[in-house]
């Protein structure tokens, strides 16, 4: 098998270790942008004590293009040399566009998939380090940006390895003050990205390993996590599955949660994990019917058993034993439809063509028809 394998220069992870932030920026540059999340005072004692001059940009939503280009703005303006990033996915994913951005110069259109001219990253990112407060996107280690393009009612992605993060620091004490709704979305959204790897075209030996700890680490962590936030096992659970799950997709590809959900998120104002969450159960459901029909004999139904194993803990688990773990663990997460975010059955058909060319369906592990689409969106509603 031939494959490829990037992450993160260097990986950083255990309970208190945001301390080492300052040591880590020193290495990395002389003046530092900070990307927070909309409070940045959550983060007050870590911003303190940086050791670099640093100027604050707050992310107080999901990142659009205009957000990013003001990002670079505020970089520029201080002459930052290095992007901190200290929040959840939206958080990390503006500082990599903003580091790809200041290393490569241009405007994000130049770049971006589908919507953009799609120009190909030639340089390195200015470092960016890489800390993040969630358990979720595993945008960390990473390689791409998901930005909303409000002109063309769609997220889509700047990607190239060259933005993976110079350093990831995952400390799960720092996500032990995620409210519920906050830790349920991105359980979900890390525990898609653990399974849509591991069941991808795409997959490869050293990603099936990683999925494989990060949907045990799920199992054990996710209802827990929800269940008691001061946890610090389970939130140390999912901080792990979270990153595996975010080397794995970074190297494997994603599939057709993830096809939907930019679309959707393009769409109405729905939260990535939230969407991720409603939409993985139907997606796994139409993967598992496709395959059966098309291809009985296709690894990836075995995949997907061994998925429901792992989630499950029960060594004997079907595919359908593992669905309803699914079920069950978005119920009891308080996961609601997508119609409770505005999105409506009208939406369908456009949600289901703009899917279709998503890249994230490229590691899908089946062709899924228009009609397909059409019947897990309405689904997931």
């Amino acid at each position: 098998m031939a494959f490829e394998f990037a992450t993160a220069g260097r990986i950083m992870a255990g309970a208190g270790r945001a301390v080492e932030l300052p040591e880590v920026l020193a290495g990395l540059g002389s003046r530092v942008l900070v990307c927070t999340g909309a409070n940045p005072a959550r983060h007050a004692g870590l911003l303190a004590g940086l050791g670099l001059p640093a100027t604050v940009f707050p992310v107080a939503a999901e990142p659009t293009v205009e957000l990013a280009r003001a990002g670079v703005a505020a970089a520029r303006e201080h002459d930052a040399d290095v992007v901190a990033a200290i929040g959840g996915g939206s958080v990390i994913d503006l500082g990599k566009a903003v580091a790809m951005l200041l290393g490569n110069g241009g405007d994000p259109l130049d770049y971006l998939e589908v919507v953009g001219s799609g120009r190909k990253i030639t340089q390195p990112a200015v470092p960016l380090a890489a800390v993040p407060t969630t358990a979720g996107t595993g945008a960390e280690v990473t390689a791409n940006a998901v930005l909303a393009s409000p002109a063309h009612r769609v997220k889509v992605s700047l990607r190239s390895t060259l933005m993976i993060p110079r350093v990831a620091l995952v400390d799960p004490q720092l996500t032990a003050s995620c409210p519920r709704p906050v830790t349920a979305a991105s359980g979900l959204d890390a525990l898609t990205q653990c399974l849509e790897p591991f069941v991808s075209a795409r997959a490869n030996p050293l990603t099936d390993g990683l999925a494989r700890e990060g949907l045990r680490r799920a199992a054990a962590g996710l209802r827990a996590a929800y269940a008691d936030g001061q946890d610090l096992g389970a939130r140390a659970d999912m901080a792990m599955c979270s990153l595996l799950g975010g080397i794995a997709l970074a190297n494997a590809k994603l599939g057709g949660v993830h096809g939907l959900a930019g679309v959707i998120g393009g769409t109405a104002d729905v939260p990535h994990g939230m969407a991720c969450a409603a939409l993985l159960a139907p997606v796994m459901a139409a993967n598992v019917q496709a395959l059966r029909s098309r291809q009985p004999g296709h690894p990836a139904l075995d995949r997907y058993t061994e998925a429901a194993q792992l989630v499950t803990g029960r060594p004997g688990a079907s595919i359908e034993d593992g669905l309803a773990w699914i079920r069950e663990t978005v119920t009891l997460l308080r996961v609601p439809g997508l119609a409770a975010f505005g999105v409506r059955p009208q939406h369908a058909d456009d949600v289901a063509a703009k899917a279709a060319k998503s890249s994230s369906m490229q590691g899908n592990p089946v062709a899924l028809s228009d009609s397909d689409l059409r019947a897990i969106f309405l689904q997931s509603l």
